[in-house]
């Protein structure tokens, strides 16, 4: 813990020198020493100081003009100034000096057991205030470290929800090969199918990997692109998973739309918010699913409105849905809507509204 430190200021030196000699043999302090109050300056803002001593009978600037002078300054305004003087005793110059923004008024000759006994009291508030300080400083330390872990944990769950999806998409097809084959059902057409869809699927889970690299990189390239690209690329990385349940993507949007961002993070938002859509028909057992996607210009925002006929969510959920973790799915791990929110405020500085329609779920997004 660094040292009380003390500064003197007074324009006679045997006067210092007899201060300072009374507080040494009481207190382990600093001790900083000025003859007048351009030199007190220097050191007040050079150094860091917490009690001042000075005499008011002062060539050029006076007691009183000196701690006038440091309440006009906001980085040592704060500091606690005790009048030492003998001259001005008087009741009208010691209320001069409260006035002025003095703590306490002692005049000469010094008692030393009263100053002691008042220089202890701003010395033990002092220590109490650097322990009390140290502490919190500790334990912010500690609340940023363990922010930080929390962090990571999290977005390693956001990571791992993300490849999830082409991962089961790789395995169906891994499967789909095995089955090929049991069947005597390979042949080139079969294996070059197979081929280009895993390297789509494996160069989804790389542009992926590298957008969340880059997600919270201030400086990440950003450009425009066309809209349509994600969609497109939604229904591709999701066909299998779109045409087992049978769901309709009904699309009403401008194909020269462009918007201004990070391409790929856009796509994760329209795969975990169609996927989310996919998962809810086959739970509720849709029989007609339908997604409805559109896209308009409204001066120089884009809105994307995402809609399904799942049906929606209870009313008490609705509130709910977006924040990390929650989830109304058996299996659910309540991180993808959760990345949706994030991605349209921390990326695209956008808005994000989810309200129940007579049809399901309706994700009004703008951009």
């Amino acid at each position: 813990m660094e040292k009380f430190a003390i500064l003197i200021v007074d324009d006679i030196e045997e006067n210092i020198y007899s201060l300072r000699l009374l507080i040494e043999e009481s207190f382990d302090v600093n001790i900083f020493t000025a003859l007048n109050a351009k030199e007190a300056i220097k050191i007040l803002v050079e150094n860091n100081i917490d009690l001042i001593l000075t005499d008011i009978q002062m060539p050029d600037i006076d007691g009183f003009e000196f701690a006038q002078y440091i309440k006009g300054i906001d980085s040592i305004k704060h500091i606690p100034i005790i009048f030492i003087t003998g001259i001005y005793d008087k009741d009208e110059y010691k209320s001069k000096g409260y006035d002025v923004g003095g703590v306490e008024y002692i005049t000469k000759p010094i008692d030393k057991h009263l100053l002691t006994s008042k220089l202890k009291i701003y010395i033990d508030i002092y220590n109490k205030i650097k322990a009390t300080t140290e502490k919190l400083n500790e334990t912010q330390d500690l609340l940023i470290q363990n922010s930080r872990i929390a962090s990571m944990g999290e977005m390693v769950g956001l990571i791992s929800h993300q490849l999830k999806q082409p991962l089961n998409v790789l395995s169906m097809y891994c499967d789909d090969v095995n089955m090929s084959y049991d069947f005597n059902e390979l042949d080139e057409e079969h294996m070059k199918r197979f081929s280009d869809n895993t390297k789509k699927q494996i160069n989804y889970m790389d542009a992926t990997i590298n957008g969340f690299l880059n997600f919270f990189k201030p400086n990440k390239k950003k450009e425009e692109f066309l809209l349509k690209n994600c969609i497109v690329k939604t229904e591709e990385i999701l066909k299998n998973k779109i045409k087992v349940y049978s769901a309709n993507i009904n699309l009403d949007l401008d194909e020269d739309l462009k918007i201004f961002g990070v391409e790929t993070e856009l796509l994760q938002l329209i795969i975990n918010i169609v996927n989310n859509s996919l998962d809810e028909f086959k739970e509720r057992d849709i029989k007609e699913p339908e997604i409805f996607i559109s896209a308009h210009k409204e001066n120089d925002k884009t809105v994307l409105i995402l809609e399904d006929n799942a049906g929606g969510v209870e009313k008490e959920n609705l509130d709910r849905i977006l924040e990390p973790y929650f989830t109304t799915k058996e299996n659910g791990t309540g991180i993808g809507l959760y990345l949706v929110k994030i991605i349209v405020e921390n990326s695209f500085e956008g808005k994000l509204e989810v309200v129940n329609t007579d049809k399901g779920l309706k994700f009004i997004i703008i951009l």
